[in-house]
């Protein structure tokens, strides 16, 4: 399921902003509320709990994805994707469900990924 919300903003700007691990807490909010690098590691503290976030290299690409590994070991990977929208960005998030969620948790996942793109755009725009 693929989520997306535009920015009226250039796909370097939100691409520089949303790649830096530092900024997380400030709209992935459903991911973590802090974050912290421990030992080349990506720690973020959050409603889940601890959980360890590999981030893929930089690119110039738009290319966001990051590897989440849940406090039960689980790995989750993240695709997100700034793409270029008529003179701002559009960000595209693929939701992909956990094995065993219930329709109710897929949308209630998929509205929790809605807050973290609305507050990217607030971020971004102001």
């Amino acid at each position: 399921m693929e989520l997306s919300i535009a920015i009226e903003a250039a796909p370097a700007r939100v691409y520089e902003f949303a790649a830096n691990p530092m900024n997380l807490p400030k709209w992935a909010r459903g991911l973590c509320t802090s974050i912290e690098k421990v030992g080349g590691t990506w720690i973020g503290q959050g409603a889940m709990g601890q959980v360890k976030i590999e981030f893929v290299e930089p690119n110039h690409l738009g290319i966001l994805d990051h590897m989440v590994t849940l406090p039960s070991g689980q790995r989750v990977m993240v695709p997100i994707r700034v793409h270029p929208r008529g003179n701002g960005s559009e960000v595209v998030f693929t939701l992909n469900p956990l094995p065993g969620m219930s329709e109710a948790q897929i949308a209630a996942d998929a509205r929790l990924v809605m807050q973290d793109l609305a507050a990217l755009k607030k971020a971004i725009d102001g």
